[in-house]
């Protein structure tokens, strides 16, 4: 179709007018303005399929019912009603896809990421968001080297694995009598690096690493492994690794008679480990970072609200409702969604939340973070004790 010849008036006009539309795209950020209200995107990103699909959904709806009740609430930010939206993506516990979703969530201009669940996908998408200016406070990766990095943009609310693995490790040898013990992790950042960190405090408690096994985080086969250590007579077998391996290689540690105890991280202290292991999970001894639920501060309040709308807790899901209110608790302090104001804010931040008070260090880690130790006793996940960050016991059942 023809139209009326163009005058170099007209087109200047037309080159303008691309120019302002294309700074205007530049310059939208992460909010949009629809009347009086303003939305503001937050991502969130889990394994929400595969092996690993509980606890994402763990992660995922516990920042669901933070954010809709910080909508429910009013919140205001530069003069404007604030509606949050979540929007989650789902990484399948694989580092190479975990860059795949972040660079997208980075592409929907999101103001701030609730994630990811597990190290190994935390580490490398840790990255994205920091070239990119974007917050993340990941409720669950406890590997070091998420905050070791030096990215700014990068914090946690759960304790890392140096104190975890201290813990577990003194735990083996001087509580669980262990002097021989046998390691096997799923050579994932998080998996290794807790298996590590055990290692050494094995060693430094008097005790002796006897074989040092790895296998992968989607295998279910130890048998091989299993046998192998079984020659060695270990006292007691650490799993650096999650649930869908952890449960399986219980059954399988006790079909060859292996008497050795098993002891594992919070990637084994899970609802679903005591229902892929079943009878076999009895005795079975497993740390998690944080408090018992139940003596969190909001810990049965948050417990009730959840379960009545979600069910089962699994493990992260008041770390996950924690670090969307620890954002949005940012954004208020500097009255704006923009990362570039209210990052500045979130080292600053002191909140009283459900898992108890959160305010960060200087790498971005939770300050006086706690770990819980607990054991399956009757079918169900019963605590020994509680260890503080100065390393003082703050409770014991046993």
């Amino acid at each position: 179709m023809n139209g009326p010849p163009l005058t170099k008036w007209t087109v200047w006009l037309f080159v303008l007018t691309l120019a302002l539309t294309a700074c205007s795209k530049k310059e939208e950020t992460t909010t949009g303005t629809t009347g009086g209200e303003m939305t503001v995107k937050i991502g969130q990103v889990s394994p929400l399929t595969g092996p690993q699909a509980h606890l994402g959904k763990d992660n995922d709806n516990g920042a669901r019912l933070a954010i809709d009740e910080n909508n429910a609430s009013g919140v205001t930010l530069g003069g404007k009603k604030v509606k949050f939206m979540l929007v989650s993506e789902d990484d399948i516990a694989d580092p190479r896809t975990a860059t795949v979703v972040a660079q997208k969530l980075v592409d929907q201009r999101v103001a701030g990421v609730i994630g990811h669940l597990n190290s190994g996908t935390s580490i490398p998408a840790s990255k994205i968001y920091f070239d990119a200016g974007i917050p993340q406070i990941s409720p669950s990766a406890t590997a070091i080297a998420y905050t070791a990095q030096g990215y700014k943009t990068a914090f946690r609310v759960m304790t890392n694995d140096r104190q975890q693995g201290k813990v577990l490790g003194e735990y083996a040898v001087k509580k669980m009598k262990a002097k021989r013990v046998a390691i096997i992790d799923d050579r994932t950042a998080y998996g290794q690096g807790l298996a590590d960190e055990v290692d050494k405090a094995v060693k430094a408690s008097g005790g002796e690493v006897i074989a040092r096994e790895f296998t992968t985080d989607r295998s279910t086969d130890f048998l091989a492994i299993l046998t192998s250590i079984k020659g060695k007579k270990p006292d007691l077998v650490f799993y650096g690794g999650m649930d869908a391996q952890g449960a399986p290689m219980v059954k399988q540690l006790q079909s060859l008679g292996l008497k050795a105890k098993f002891l594992g991280g919070d990637g084994v202290q899970t609802a679903e480990f005591l229902k892929l292991a079943g009878s076999n999970s009895e005795g079975v001894t497993a740390s998690s970072p944080g408090l018992p639920i139940d003596s969190m501060p909001g810990g049965k309040e948050f417990r009730k609200k959840f379960t009545d709308r979600f069910g089962t807790i699994q493990t992260y899901a008041p770390y996950a409702y924690d670090a969307v209110n620890v954002m949005v608790e940012a954004m208020k302090k500097a009255d704006s969604a923009e990362p570039s104001r209210y990052l500045a804010e979130l080292p600053r931040v002191q909140r009283a939340g459900v898992t108890g008070n959160i305010s960060f260090d200087g790498k971005g880690d939770i300050r006086g973070g706690a770990i819980t130790l607990y054991q399956v006793k009757g079918g169900k996940w019963e605590v020994l004790e509680t260890v503080m960050g100065g390393g003082a016991t703050a409770m014991e059942k046993n």
